[in-house]
């Protein structure tokens, strides 16, 4: 059963060199993708002194010390960066990486760091409205060399982006699992659409949605990628299996409990295996430190080869 497999990396509590470990190892070991995310400071919020490095630069660095897999953030919240100084820098990270860049934008959440630094946090609604017209913006900047739009929240006027990405048309995700708002608009303005910590019936249901956005504005689903992040707890036995599962930083009742993998090796293929089935082509496990290096390397030997074409 051939399905892509990524990792999903947060720049918190961790080391750059471990960072950069992480990702060579990804790199090395027929990872299709590496993504960062976009928080100033840890995520789920505690107490915001958690060590997190800042996203595009860390992005860039991504790039620089990788040379296969696709280099990407899920995902990019509108109201911390202007939409096409944000083109601007994803084409940088582009040129860097020798054309491995991709976008993810998505409403943004995070109150408590909206706060700590500064920015509005309007209501979702408008969170929302930003979203769309940075999807717009940023995929009109990636395609052509200039860009003029009218938008409630973003402008711009005779904007070039010179030079353009090495990609002709370098991917537009949009994660979220919104089915009002979120999910519609992936149909409209993304080539992917990413959703986080779901259950595969879950997932089954919200490509359903994506689908059925897709039919009422007349456009072929299947030109829109398809991906879901999932944690990282696989043991490498039933021991440290169990340990895991025991010791997930979420309550039994937390819907993004079925979103994670905390089994076995050859429990984790099955599991992965259900994700396809329900209409996954790309799987990304979620990474955070302290990294469990032998749970890695067992995910690697044991369980990325059943997922190759």
């Amino acid at each position: 059963m051939a399905l892509k497999i990524g990792m999903h990396s947060g720049q918190q509590d961790s080391s750059y060199e471990e960072l950069a470990r992480l990702w060579r190892l990804a790199d090395h070991s027929g990872f299709y993708w590496i993504s960062v995310w976009d928080h100033h400071f840890e995520s789920p919020p505690i107490d915001g002194t958690h060590p997190s490095f800042e996203t595009v630069s860390i992005m860039t660095a991504l790039a620089t010390v990788t040379t296969t897999v696709r280099v990407g953030c899920l995902v990019f919240s509108p109201g911390y960066r202007n939409p096409g100084l944000l083109a601007k820098a994803i084409t940088t990270i582009d040129h860097v990486s020798g054309g491995r860049a991709e976008i993810g934008l998505g409403a943004g959440w995070h109150e408590p760091e909206y706060r700590a630094f500064g920015f509005d946090y309007p209501r979702p609604g408008i969170r929302e409205d930003m979203l769309e017209e940075t999807a717009q913006i940023v995929r009109s900047m990636l395609r052509q060399e200039k860009t003029t739009f009218e938008g409630k929240h973003f402008q711009m006027k005779d904007a070039f982006n010179i030079p353009q990405p090495i990609q002709k048309e370098m991917r537009v995700w949009i994660g979220g699992g919104g089915e009002t708002r979120t999910i519609p608009a992936a149909a409209r303005y993304a080539d992917g659409c990413n959703l986080a910590y779901v259950a595969p019936e879950v997932y089954t249901h919200k490509i359903g949605v994506l689908e059925a956005a897709c039919d009422k504005i007349g456009r072929d689903p299947a030109e829109i990628s398809r991906a879901v992040n999932v944690g990282f707890y696989m043991g490498v036995d039933e021991a440290s299996a169990k340990r895991k599962r025991e010791n997930l930083p979420w309550p039994a009742d937390d819907p993004r409990i079925g979103g994670q993998l905390s089994g076995t090796p050859e429990q984790t293929v099955e599991r992965i295996a259900q994700y396809a089935e329900a209409g996954a082509e790309q799987l990304n496990i979620a990474m955070r430190a302290p990294f469990d290096w032998d749970a890695l390397q067992a995910f690697i030997e044991q369980v990325m080869p059943a997922f190759r074409g």
